[in-house]
């Protein structure tokens, strides 16, 4: 109750004492936003100076990222044959567009390419065969090697 009185009638007491007060509430109203911040006008200046500076690094740098991100997109679509998208390329674009992948992000994209290579060579084939020990058959092969070889010193042909 005691609030609904107070609402009804605070607000018409400031219009009465704003109406009554003349020019002196209007000189707060006339303070500039670098004395309302408590800070000199040059220092307000330097200090929104900084916001901008800051903004910028911050648009910079997530430009940046979705760039990378763009870049790893268009690589792997490049390597399994997908589609291009515009938006990616227009991503790289905007940040300028030379693009190079985090190190990390190269470093997963090398080692998953070695492990397809690997598996796609005739070793990664055999590798894959189950109940085949490759070191056994590697140990037979340098052996069968060897006996050829010493057969071919026997040989008086050669």
């Amino acid at each position: 109750m005691a609030f609904m009185v107070k609402t009804m009638v605070g607000g018409q007491l400031k219009n009465l004492t704003g109406s009554l007060g003349g020019g002196e509430d209007k000189g707060d109203g006339d303070k500039s936003a670098a004395e309302a911040q408590g800070m000199s006008r040059e220092e307000y200046e330097e200090y929104q100076k900084q916001l901008v500076e800051e903004k910028m690094e911050r648009d910079a740098q997530f430009t940046q990222r979705k760039a990378e991100r763009a870049t790893l997109r268009s690589h792997f679509r490049d390597k399994y044959r997908l589609p291009k998208n515009e938006t990616d390329e227009s991503q790289i674009q905007m940040a300028g567009g030379d693009v190079e992948l985090p190190r990390e992000l190269a470093k997963m994209i090398e080692e998953d390419t070695e492990e397809e290579e690997e598996k796609a060579s005739v070793l990664g084939q055999l590798a894959s065969l189950p109940g085949l020990d490759l070191g056994s058959l590697k140990d037979k092969a340098q052996a069968t090697l060897g006996d050829l070889k010493q057969s071919a010193e026997k040989c008086h042909i050669m």
